[in-house]
């Protein structure tokens, strides 16, 4: 099994840099700037828990385009652009690769592989979960917090799962990915909350404000899912319908009861920070975006969520948790 990271960016990066400390085939295909410090130094992958390998470049297929990849019978497109980007993005693999090749999502959002089916159809598309954060910094990739791959059940996942389980990037398979999907988003809505914050990860979840503007966001995301009949999965330490109530305590308590949570290396920021720092769009449209169209597909309202949405889509902020508050009237 070749794997063919399309969109190597932190994530893409680090799974495929995994897979290749491992002795697995794996070729890179990002932007030449981005991936210039690996093909002149090698892929440094490292995690919280210890984790620490230096990958030469010579074991890494590095390209600017999935045409030079030549993906080939038996490989797997390992999907990682940003969700805007994914109609594109399988339009691209359709060209280049033969049908029934099988493209896993590894993207934020709900809708990758619907839109991936739209566009594509000859494709063998499956849903995936990454539930950590990750910081690429030149050539230097490091999983800042704590998690298991999640991947919809399929033969192709389950011998994928194999091996992504023996290069340790532990992975299972769900019985219902969509679910678990929609429980990652609950957690990708402090997405725009840190963007906006301009703060490390840690250090936003310690500041209640920030806090409390997540769980606003949560609960009102929550409403629209009971609304629908969707029952989230549980991705983390703490029960989707329990997070808010979590949230919302003081730092006092916060901070003895979710200690799991608050894992997380000092410098860890979202990557919707990084697309705002790189003046790059945001995909706060398959986030906030996606509570505000299954409210409505309920004939309900996400104000809190649309609001973050006009946020995002505006001039740069840099906005302190109390500030986030007023502007969503909490």
């Amino acid at each position: 099994m070749k794997f063919v990271v399309l969109g190597a960016g932190a994530v893409g990066c680090y799974v495929g840099g995994r897979l290749a400390a491992d002795g697995q085939q794996v070729c890179l295909v990002g932007r030449p700037h981005a991936l210039a410090p690996v093909a002149e130094q090698g892929l440094h992958v490292t995690d919280l828990d210890g984790f620490d390998a230096q990958v030469p470049a010579h074991r890494l297929q590095l390209v600017r385009t999935l045409a030079d990849a030549a993906p080939g019978a038996g490989s797997v497109v390992l999907l990682c652009v940003k969700s805007g980007a994914t109609p594109d993005a399988a339009r691209e693999i359709a060209a280049i690769c033969a049908p029934g090749t099988t493209v896993v999502s590894l993207q934020n959002g709900l809708d990758n592989v619907a839109a991936i089916a739209a566009c594509a159809p000859g494709l063998h598309a499956l849903a995936g979960m990454v539930p950590y954060n990750v910081v690429l910094r030149g050539n230097h990739v490091h999983r800042a917090t704590a998690g298991v791959l999640q991947l919809e059940r399929d033969p192709v996942t389950t011998e994928m799962a194999l091996l992504l389980n023996a290069a340790g990037l532990a992975t299972v398979l769900p019985a219902d990915i969509r679910a678990v999907q929609w429980g990652k988003l609950l957690l990708n809505l402090n997405n725009p909350v840190n963007a906006l914050s301009d703060l490390p990860l840690r250090d936003e979840l310690l500041d209640r404000d920030c806090r409390r503007v997540l769980a606003a966001l949560q609960t009102e995301a929550l409403q629209a899912m009971a609304a629908a009949g969707i029952a989230p999965a549980r991705v983390a330490a703490v029960s989707p319908t329990m997070l808010p109530r979590l949230l919302r305590l003081p730092n006092w308590l916060f901070t003895r009861i979710a200690r799991r949570m608050l894992q997380i290396d000092a410098s860890a920021r979202s990557s919707m920070w990084d697309d705002l720092e790189a003046d790059r769009v945001t995909e706060i449209d398959a986030l906030c975006g996606a509570v505000v169209r299954l409210a409505a597909q309920q004939g309900r309202t996400a104000p809190l969520n649309a609001r973050m949405c006009e946020l995002l889509a505006g001039p740069r902020q840099r906005l302190a948790g109390v500030q986030m508050r007023q502007l969503l009237g909490l």
